[in-house]
């Protein structure tokens, strides 16, 4: 079965394992890619994918 591309709000929240309303935060204050569709907030997984390596943090060994 092939990947949606665009998913809903509770689609997302359960995609990256966190409360729908962390979701609408992000969105209002424009935190996260989003695209309207009738009125409806849905998240291309491209740009989520996209975002989610922006954000990546590095793990960088120290020997001693």
């Amino acid at each position: 079965m092939e990947k949606k591309r665009f998913l809903s709000v509770r689609e997302l929240a359960e995609y990256l394992g966190i409360k729908r309303h962390t979701i609408y935060s992000w969105v209002s204050m424009r935190r996260i890619p989003y695209v309207k569709m009738g009125g409806r907030v849905k998240f291309d997984l491209r740009d989520i994918e996209k975002w989610i390596q922006e954000r990546k943090v590095e793990i960088h060994e120290i020997w001693i």
